[in-house]
């Protein structure tokens, strides 16, 4: 297999790669809604699910969490701000649910010179379009009416509007409180942290009723799938686009996730009791996600509010183990909130398996050594550009014996080619004598035909691993680098896919295409580096950076090592 059959092989491939994962996220079919639809109530966030089934005959049996959709709504709700030196939320008094997160360290654009302080990056938010919320309560096992349960439409009350983590102040207590007629008190409680996107919740009753309470704490996310641009190439240049969205959860032993677009599938929901778990919602570069105590078993289970509406919402619940509170005794319930960034090697210090919310894939085994290396030299340049300068040099270096090895083959294949057009005029259409002469020409010169292609072989893994590295992990997310000032986005002046086109022109230069070659590969050859060019455009200007050196560093060596064997052949017959 001579340079460009390996070369056109690559290309052929990586296109077909790319093209079809944007096709599977935009066009593949979708399976019908069979979900039921829950009866929407007069405020925003008051849809959910009706009763969870087999909640007390199934072997994953689970309290009922009523359905509450059908309570009428508190009137009377506030919008409470908490900010942080992280975090900008907003807490609805009614439920107590988080409605709203900005992360403050994380603008929802690159910093330029017109638009030096952008944004922060929204992460919950109650708007229709772009809904995310987090949501937790206490639903009774008795015959109680939903609308006289502490759930997350409960009307809730808290001293305070508005709470700052002060300078100096390192833990921040958000209280809100709820009681009923009967005397039955909850107090739920924030717990905030300085340098933190964990939030401590704990929800505490007092039971001040002459009865006991006995029920169930739950924690779920809801969320819709992001609108999606008016067209194909608009998406498939959005990164958040192409990354998985939906729901993922951890059993203690194995992460698994489901996208959107498989909810109203039976055989993928989730129903199942899992023990030191968490569950979450994952979008590219962030997470949201609960986290029950770690000994803790609970019942885990997804489901679709409203599938046939314009924004149907795609839900993830947690409902913990039955609490039983005499009169006059208290119980609390625990469990924690993460609302952040997804950065690699942190992760699993808050819970485990967290880490794993960073999806690799397939080619995690060649990305996350990958990532360590590349993070290695941004320690030391400060800048991630630089870094993948240095990340192309090491596994140049690394594997220059062995692209020697495929430019020699090149070389020599080439200086062979007049020989070659020789037999195929001899043979004219008999190819099986074509073939057979052929094989005795590169015996006789000591050319191996294959020669070209190992080094391939391991170049492709290395390239989807740092495809996948380049946009998934949030270290590059709007880094600048000279002109480009988001290297996990497209290169803005397409500078960087022009620059590849050019070296692959350069290639071809000291490749000419074979003779012999199938007349439409030779085609395919001659338009290749116009099709990377308008490839690579809508790649991530990292990943572009690192090819476009690692070309320019590979042209530098084939040309060197043709030249070598070009004064070789002059040397010879002097010799001779």
């Amino acid at each position: 297999m001579n340079q460009t059959r390996t070369f056109l092989l690559f290309a052929l491939v990586a296109v077909a790669y790319f093209l079809f994962m944007a096709w599977q996220k935009d066009y593949a079919p979708r399976p019908p809604q069979n979900t039921v639809t829950a009866t929407a109530a007069p405020s925003s966030d008051a849809s959910v699910p009706g009763a969870i089934p087999g909640s007390t005959a199934t072997a994953v049996a689970s309290p009922a969490v009523g359905n509450v959709a059908n309570a009428p709504a508190p009137a009377a709700a506030q919008l409470i701000t908490v900010q942080t030196d992280v975090l900008k939320l907003g807490v609805d008094s009614r439920g107590g649910s988080l409605v709203h997160a900005d992360l403050l360290a994380y603008p929802n654009a690159p910093r330029t010179h017109k638009n030096p302080n952008p944004p922060p990056t929204v992460l919950l938010s109650s708007d229709d379009a772009h809904y995310s919320v987090a949501q937790n309560g206490l639903v009774s096992s008795s015959d109680v009416a939903p609308a006289d349960q502490p759930n997350h439409l409960a009307l809730f009350h808290s001293d305070k509007t508005s709470y700052v983590l002060a300078d100096g102040q390192n833990e921040l207590k958000v209280d809100l409180v709820w009681q009923d007629a009967a005397g039955l008190k909850v107090t739920k409680t924030y717990t905030f942290k300085r340098g933190s996107y964990v939030i401590g919740v704990s929800q505490r009753i007092d039971n001040g009723a002459a009865t006991p309470w006995q029920g169930n704490a739950y924690q779920q996310l809801l969320r819709v799938e992001p609108p999606k641009a008016s067209n194909w190439l608009a998406n498939y240049s959005n990164p958040e686009q192409r990354s998985f969205q939906g729901a993922a959860w951890f059993t203690g032993e194995k992460f698994e996730k489901l996208p959107f677009k498989d909810f109203a599938e039976p055989k993928d929901q989730l129903n199942a009791q899992i023990k030191g778990g968490w569950a979450a919602m994952l979008r590219l570069y962030f997470v949201t996600a609960w986290i029950p105590p770690a000994g803790q078993t609970e019942h885990y289970l997804t489901d679709t509010i409203n599938p046939d509406s314009a924004h149907p919402r795609f839900l993830i619940r947690t409902v913990g183990p039955a609490i039983s509170v005499a009169p006059g005794q208290t119980a609390t319930s625990e469990s924690r909130l993460y609302v952040g960034p997804n950065r690699q090697g942190t992760m699993d210090a808050i819970a485990p398996g967290l880490d794993l919310t960073i999806d690799y894939g397939m080619f995690k085994i060649i990305a996350v050594p990958m990532h360590w290396v590349l993070s290695q030299f941004h320690a030391i340049t400060k800048n991630w550009g630089v870094a993948i300068i240095l990340l192309v040099l090491l596994i140049k270096g690394l594997s220059w014996k062995l692209t020697a090895i495929q430019y020699r083959s090149s070389a020599r294949m080439r200086k062979l080619q007049p020989r070659v057009q020789a037999l195929k005029e001899r043979y004219g259409d008999d190819k099986q004598k074509m073939q057979t002469a052929m094989m005795e020409l590169y015996k006789k010169e000591k050319v191996n035909p294959m020669g070209g292609c190992l080094p391939v072989l391991i170049t492709m893994p290395v390239f989807y691993g740092l495809y996948f590295v380049l946009e998934y992990s949030l270290e590059l997310h709007h880094s600048p680098f000279l002109w480009i000032p988001d290297l996990s986005a497209p290169d803005p002046w397409y500078i960087l896919p022009i620059i590849y086109a050019v070296v692959m022109l350069g290639t071809q230069v000291l490749n000419p295409v074979a003779a012999g070659m199938d007349p439409t590969q030779a085609k395919m050859m001659k338009v290749m580096p116009l099709l990377f060019t308008v490839m690579f455009a809508f790649f991530p200007a990292g990943l572009c950076l690192y090819y476009a050196v690692n070309g320019i560093v590979g042209l530098g060596q084939q040309w060197w090592i043709t030249h070598h064997i070009d004064r070789e052949e002059v040397v010879k017959p002097k010799a001779a």
